[in-house]
């Protein structure tokens, strides 16, 4: 049996009961016998953006971020839109690798689950394209009306959005194997 392909897992929100915090969790259940999952929970702590400060001056924190992506098989990035936008903190934490390599040809899946999400699901994507991160077209999911088809158990509820999921899976599996 081979090993579990590590699948570091980011939430664009930092609310505990988000309803991208539940997606998460109901990924992490569906795709438990592929992948062990890495959440990074440590988006707050990062010190806001600096581009003056070079690599030989970097926080830990930000140290902690960039391996953390290099050491991952694949990242999954699931963010609400706030005001037609990626939430700052996430746009923060992607900010301090783009003087890196870790996003090149790095296999990312792109998840927006908000109510409307259009705007911030098209600026995550420009932002991984533009970072080299490699996207397939079946793994980018736009979730809009997201709180009416994932319960705060966890549950995907909406079965076409499960589907989709249960697909984007298994094409990040066999991609990676």
């Amino acid at each position: 049996m081979s090993a579990l392909k590590k699948m570091l897992l980011f939430s664009g929100s930092i609310r505990s009961n988000s309803v991208n915090a539940y997606l998460l969790k109901a990924i992490q259940t569906i795709g438990k016998d592929v992948f062990e999952f890495v959440n990074y929970s440590e988006l707050q702590n990062l010190p806001y953006f600096n581009p003056e400060i070079g690599d030989d001056h970097l926080p830990w924190e930000v140290e902690d971020l960039r391996n953390a992506i290099a050491s991952a098989d694949v990242l999954l990035i699931c963010t609400p839109e706030y005001v037609f936008s990626l939430p700052g903190i996430l746009k923060n934490a992607l900010e301090w690798t783009v003087s890196t390599m870790v996003f090149d040809m790095k296999p990312c899946i792109p998840i927006t689950a908000s109510s409307l999400g259009e705007k911030a699901h098209e600026s995550l994507l420009l932002i991984l394209r533009t970072m080299g991160a490699r996207i397939e077209d079946d793994w980018s999911i736009h979730i809009p009306g997201a709180k009416t088809k994932i319960s705060s158990h966890g549950e995907i509820t909406d079965s076409d959005l499960l589907h989709r999921i249960k697909q984007m899976l298994n094409s990040v599996s066999n991609a990676l194997n």
